[in-house]
């Protein structure tokens, strides 16, 4: 490169950052354009059937989830259900608000696959307190 080479090699490395993919990704805001939520940390949704997910290996559990219509843009994603005998205050058609699990780099945590939601409120109830049963769900 020489003795002046400086700029030369500044020039380089600005080109070949491109090849990196986790560059590429966050400079064009590629993440947030994929993702159900929009960059949101939470989002509403109406319960479109509960369904059972069979947990990964060594475990051998069936996790209770439900598949949610976000109200936003219409896409369909699934929403673990969290507390012992949730899944009794949840019907189809209620109104749910799901945030993100917060697993490493966006992907599944646990044992659940490909399950990336989990429900927050139900009915505009939190669902932990119904699960505790410190209030009764909410008629709509």
């Amino acid at each position: 490169m020489g003795l002046n080479g400086a700029l030369k090699i500044k020039n380089l490395k600005k080109k070949f950052r491109w090849k990196d993919r986790k560059y590429k990704v966050k400079t064009l805001n590629l993440y947030a354009k994929s993702d159900p939520l929009r960059g949101a940390n939470q989002a509403n949704g109406i319960v479109l059937q509960k369904v059972e997910k069979e947990a990964k290996q060594p475990n051998s559990a069936m996790r209770k989830c439900c598949k949610v219509q976000l109200t936003k843009n219409g896409k369909i994603i699934t929403a673990f259900i969290p507390g012992n005998l949730a899944q009794k205050f949840i019907d189809e058609h209620d109104e749910v608000m799901v945030e993100r699990i917060g697993g490493k780099q966006g992907r599944a945590k646990g044992d659940i696959p490909g399950v990336r939601f989990k429900v927050l409120k139900v009915n505009d109830q939190p669902l932990h307190r119904l699960v505790t049963g410190k209030i009764e769900k909410g008629r709509r």
